[in-house]
């Protein structure tokens, strides 16, 4: 079943709110989201500031101690201008010289989806001739997290949430470990372009057209969020410090090496010694967050 829904309400916690949609196994949903501060693709107010999520859709026979897996399918700007804010964020520097940074501002982008392309609506002469290819995404998306918690969309978890890594674009499936009654799925938060580190707060900041497909993997338990793209299988883990972030990334690929691959404890201590490649997907959200990839190419030759 295909659904087209379009949102009325929206959230800046990620919880048990009341269902807004109920879908199935399956499914395929078409929606939109606002942007970080809540305007919508005509650039209006629809919703409060703060990463306001679409949602939650309540997914059938999805329990605890299963696992949701969401394809996305495409995820594209609609409209055609986006802002950031223009100042490194403290964290991702040297204190000394994050004590002299100036106040940040929000700028403009103009965002020409036709063209694939994104460029300062008034630049400075350093960067008037600055145009960046789009790879749109969604900052924040995931599920109910546990004990019936309602957790801001500032930050991140186990259950996915503000995670900002700019490899959850369209043709990625993210795995999310469910803890709630029908898994209960939101997102938003979508952004036009953005660096690893989000390391000025912000993407491109734009609302967005969504397609995305959910499956119920029964009795699947999954510690983190996992996903699939073409060409890697990766683990993101949410933590500070950064570290720790890491750790649970990790640990969660080693897990899966071992459920899904079969691998034992040394076969995959030795397989992500040479293989395992790291991205860190945020340094500025409450929890920091790290991606641990593993080629495709590395996987298919495992005799499993």
């Amino acid at each position: 079943m295909i659904y087209r829904f379009i949102p009325q309400l929206y959230y800046n916690t990620i919880g048990q709110h009341p269902p807004i949609l109920t879908i199935r196994d399956g499914d395929t949903v078409i929606t939109t989201t606002v942007d970080a501060r809540g305007w919508d693709n005509n650039g209006e107010s629809a919703a409060t500031r703060g990463n306001p999520m679409t949602g939650p859709f309540y997914v059938e026979d999805a329990m605890p101690g299963d696992t949701l897996a969401v394809k996305f399918e495409s995820i594209t700007p609609n409209r055609d201008w986006a802002w950031t804010t223009n100042m490194l964020a403290p964290a991702v520097i040297e204190p000394n010289v994050a004590a002299s940074l100036p106040a940040s501002d929000i700028v403009r982008w103009t965002v020409d989806v036709s063209q694939g392309v994104a460029y300062l609506k008034e630049p400075s002469l350093g960067l008037v001739d600055l145009k960046l290819p789009l790879r749109p995404f969604l900052g924040c998306f995931g599920v109910a997290p546990s004990n019936g918690q309602f957790i801001s969309t500032a930050t991140s978890g186990e259950y996915g949430g503000n995670m900002d890594y700019k490899g959850l674009v369209a043709g990625t499936t993210v795995y999310f470990p469910v803890s709630s009654e029908g898994a209960l799925f939101y997102l938003g938060d979508g952004h036009a372009l953005q660096g690893d580190g989000e390391i000025i707060g912000t993407g491109l900041e734009i609302s967005m057209d969504v397609r995305f497909t959910v499956s119920v993997q029964k009795e699947k338990k999954i510690g983190w969020p996992r996903g699939e793209t073409d060409t890697h299988w990766f683990c993101i883990g949410n933590a500070r410090p950064l570290d720790q972030a890491l750790q649970h990334a990790t640990t969660e690929m080693y897990r899966m090496l071992q459920e899904e691959f079969g691998l034992t404890s040394s076969e995959a201590s030795l397989l992500l010694g040479q293989a395992v490649e790291y991205e860190i997907a945020n340094m500025f959200n409450p929890a920091y967050s790290v991606v641990c990839k593993v080629p495709k190419s590395v996987l298919s030759q495992l005799q499993i």
